[in-house]
């Protein structure tokens, strides 16, 4: 019989990390004294983490042959049988049914909307797009997009083009950097994509450099854009632009010299150098829009 720790398991709320996107337009929105405003957008995380584990409870349901031929994979609860595959379904039912209810009750209509878009097209990734060569990396970007967006009806705040077009910059980086993990394991004869064939070390490689360089100049671009320094009233975000370059080169060498590309999340979870590199951008950020240092 399945126990709370195996459902929690499969929930996989250290995941919850990455709906912090969500939060990024209350941040440069300047509200983030905006009682009202951060409690609808905590309204709208906790929605997209309840969305987000019941569509990690179908992609293990879909993979679940695959998943037991995964070295790492395998002791995931379904994969391993520990949590049958009735009460999986059970699980991710009741997943979505909170999901909606909650936002139907607390959130915006359009926020529901973009919360079913988000849902329907994880689904279609976890069916089969995400068997698509580069179709399954455009995916991943365009869901964290869709959470920049959903941060932004919560918490009533306009959201700029250039929060849309580094956020999903950056999404397409770290997830070419977990392709390229995925690859290396296929070389070990676990190949538990149908999209590896897709990729190879030269072209993710390449991807990826170009990728960092654009992130790069584009975060510099944003910092010094006349709109920009107008909107906050600053001249001095350009020396945020250090910490990005950076953290880049941090995920680099996580990615090519410790060839430890994994889960973008349990990188950013155990990496001291990374945590301290976000916290300190943050700092620097807050201080010049928010204290006008």
């Amino acid at each position: 019989m399945p126990g709370l720790v195996d459902f929690i398991k499969t929930a996989r709320p250290h995941q919850y990390l990455k709906n912090g996107f969500v939060w990024l337009p209350l941040f440069f929105g300047h509200k983030l004294h905006d009682p009202s405003a951060a409690l609808m957008t905590g309204y709208a995380f906790l929605a997209f983490c309840l969305g987000a584990s019941s569509i990690y409870t179908l992609n293990d349901l879909k993979d679940v042959e695959a998943d037991r031929n995964h070295p790492e994979k395998k002791n995931r609860p379904i994969a391993s049988g520990k949590l049958t595959l009735k009460a999986a379904w059970a699980f991710m039912i009741l997943l979505t049914g909170a999901t909606l209810i909650f936002s139907i009750l607390l959130l915006p209509g359009t926020f529901v909307m973009i919360l079913l878009a988000y849902l329907g097209l994880n689904v279609l990734y976890s069916l089969f797009l995400k068997h698509v060569a580069i179709v399954d990396i455009i995916l991943i970007a365009t869901g964290f997009v869709i959470r920049v967006i959903g941060g932004g009806i919560a918490a009533n705040v306009a959201i700029s083009h250039w929060i849309i077009i580094m956020t999903f910059l950056i999404a397409l980086f770290l997830a070419l950097a977990k392709r390229r993990d995925d690859l290396i394991l296929s070389e070990t004869g676990l190949n538990t994509r149908k999209n590896i064939d897709g990729y190879n070390h030269e072209f993710i490689s390449l991807s990826m450099g170009i990728m960092a360089s654009v992130i790069i100049v584009s975060y510099i671009l944003y910092t010094v854009s006349t709109e920009i320094q107008i909107k906050y009233d600053t001249h001095s975000l350009y020396t945020t632009a250090f910490w990005v370059l950076a953290g880049i080169l941090r995920y680099l060498q996580i990615t090519f010299v410790e060839q430890k590309s994994g889960s973008p999340t349990l990188i950013l979870m155990k990496d001291v150098f990374l945590q301290a590199i976000i916290v300190l951008w943050f700092v620097n950020f807050y201080l010049i829009i928010y204290l006008q240092f």
